[in-house]
């Protein structure tokens, strides 16, 4: 097989041009040959190369594991432990996005039902994004549920106290603050 001008390989790797230059540059593939006028020339093996990286990225992974399973990949001697290791490290960061993103939408879901959307100004969506986090943590609702206590930008409406998802301080911390403050605030 002849070598392949940029154009043609990433055509045949489904990969852009400024993508193969990118990938060079962080060392995913080896520097492309030149041919005598400059222009990059590629092997089958850089093109494979690039379909790896292309496939491993549409899995999620980042270029620093691409990486490691590159080496794996090109290392005979390898044991399917590692690149499971590196896999499985992956599955397990994609859930605990697929998980914080389910609760965002079950937020947002929450927030949009009860916004009236009519002429008001008063809006709970705009007041939960202005909210102190406190505020902010206090109102989010529990994975399953749909209610929101409406507070209006500025005030400070005791929240009820409810389980929620979102993990608070520790009671330390508050203590701590509480102290502080009323230190700063006491005459010396």
């Amino acid at each position: 097989m002849s070598p392949m001008s940029i154009s043609e390989a990433a055509a045949a790797a489904a990969v852009t041009p400024k993508m193969i230059r990118h990938y060079e540059s962080l060392g995913l593939i080896p520097q492309a040959e030149r041919s005598e006028s400059g222009y990059r020339l590629y092997s089958k093996r850089e093109v494979d190369m690039l379909r790896f990286v292309r496939q491993a990225r549409a899995l999620g992974f980042p270029i620093p594991q691409i990486d490691a399973l590159m080496r794996l990949w090109q290392d005979d001697d390898r044991e399917s432990r590692a690149v499971r290791e590196v896999a499985h490290a992956q599955l397990l960061e994609l859930q605990q996005r697929r998980k914080e993103l389910d609760e965002m939408a079950t937020t947002l879901e929450a927030l949009v039902q009860e916004c009236a959307g009519d002429d008001n100004a008063c809006c709970p969506i705009l007041a939960q994004l202005s909210a102190p986090l406190a505020a902010r943590l206090a109102l989010a609702p529990v994975v399953g549920s749909t209610t929101l206590k409406e507070v209006k930008a500025g005030s400070r409406a005791k929240a009820p106290r409810r389980r929620s998802h979102i993990e608070r301080p520790p009671q330390r911390a508050h203590t701590a603050l509480e102290m502080w403050s009323r230190s700063a605030a006491s005459p010396l």
